[in-house]
């Protein structure tokens, strides 16, 4: 099969373009947002809060700012038309990929494919399963703190194994979040209670999971290596290659070399090649853009790490660093914080790329940290006065 050949310039502007940064500014609606959960296939979900929760960003980044309340109802509004589920990490994901997720859920009641101490308690602790679970029938949707305050009435009950079993229930697909608390904890309520129920009764077999996973991400992606497409549901080795080779066999993908890539990387049938792609966006660390910090650096020359772990004083860039996407080139790091208290966007540290002209990026970066203040509702913004070339 004859392989097309597209410059790294290109297959940034098909990923873009796949991505959503392509779209008309239209603002946001709740369509909108569930367009583009169906677009991305999966938006990341993560519980630091120094600047915005990270799930909050991606539309931001896409679109402008919106009402963040819109997006809890629907990720968790009726009809039910999101899930959320372990996809690249934990995330929301869209209805569709529910049965796709079966694969995992069957391997998590196997014990594999899930966290070692869930696994432990869903393997040594069945009763204590069986009877969170049976709470959760009895009374409806439940937090595992709801159950705590029985741990005195019963010796079964003790705080940490109950987590793991409601976690355990929850990877094996039993109970489902229905909502989250102010302190981001899940509540959950049964699968069967809250999942629309064409979705619940389908099964689906693993290599048909594993192919409508790869397209989801192929068509998320634009054009990626099958390293990426095995990535981005964190899919098994033989599965994700079978379904390559598939879906490729379907005409559904498409081989192609991409310049500086090693090997081939596989187009999608209905991808945009679009000459450019002019947008500014402050991306989430953990936005699908960059989550693949490989192909992140294949990409955009940009090797990214997220130094939120890091001893404040081995951190080169920051703490919450967002990188800064200017019209197909990601060409500097943001350190955000979010100052609550003093109503103040802190950003205490811009590092302009390499190359990066700082009279072209500033005024750019500028005017979308005012939005972002504005969005986040806080009056004030205080810009480091320096920006330094990033090492």
């Amino acid at each position: 099969m004859r392989r097309t050949g597209l410059s790294v310039r290109e297959a940034r502007a098909v990923t873009l373009a796949a991505q959503g940064f392509a779209a008309s500014d239209a603002g946001v609606t709740a369509a909108g947002l569930r367009a583009l959960i169906g677009r991305l296939g999966a938006l990341q979900i993560d519980s630091v809060n120094v600047l915005v929760r990270s799930h909050y960003l991606p539309a931001f980044s896409r679109f402008g700012p919106y009402d963040r309340s819109m997006l809890e109802r629907v990720a968790y509004g009726k009809p039910r038309r999101v899930f959320e589920y372990w996809g690249h990490e934990a995330s929301y994901l869209p209805m569709d990929l529910f049965p796709a997720m079966r694969w995992r859920m069957r391997q998590s009641r196997e014990g594999t494919n899930v966290w070692r101490g869930v696994a432990l308690v869903g393997r040594e602790r069945r009763e204590l399963v069986k009877r969170v679970r049976s709470e959760v029938e009895a009374r409806g949707p439940l937090s595992a703190s709801d159950l705590e305050d029985a741990k005195n009435r019963e010796s079964w009950w003790g705080w940490s194994d109950t987590k793991r079993a409601m976690e355990f229930l929850y990877w094996c697909g039993e109970v489902t979040p229905v909502k989250r608390r102010s302190s981001f904890e899940r509540v959950y309520d049964l699968t069967e209670r809250a999942i629309p129920q064409p979705y619940v009764s389908q099964d689906m077999a693993d290599a048909d999971a594993f192919a409508r996973l790869v397209e989801r991400a192929a068509r998320a992606f634009g054009v990626a290596s099958e390293t990426d497409l095995r990535d981005y549901f964190r899919l098994p080795v033989l599965g994700a290659r079978n379904a390559v080779r598939r879906l490729t066999e379907e005409g559904v993908l498409h081989p192609v070399r991409v310049e500086g890539w090693k090997g081939d990387a596989y187009l999608h049938r209905d991808a945009r090649k679009p000459r450019a792609v002019n947008a500014s966006a402050l991306l989430s660390p953990f936005d699908s853009l960059v989550w693949n910090r490989a192909r992140t650096h294949r990409l955009f020359d940009f090797h990214y790490r997220i130094e939120i772990y890091t001893p404040a004083h081995k951190r080169v860039h920051g703490y919450y660093v967002l990188p800064y996407l200017l019209d197909g080139n990601l060409v500097a790091r943001v350190d955000a914080k979010a100052d609550r208290a003093a109503s103040t966007l802190r950003v205490p540290a811009v590092h302009l790329e390499p190359g990066a002209s700082k009279r072209e990026v500033m005024p750019r970066l500028r005017g979308d940290l005012r939005a972002m203040a504005s969005w986040l509702e806080l009056e004030r913004m205080t810009i480091a006065e320096k920006s330094r070339t990033a090492r």
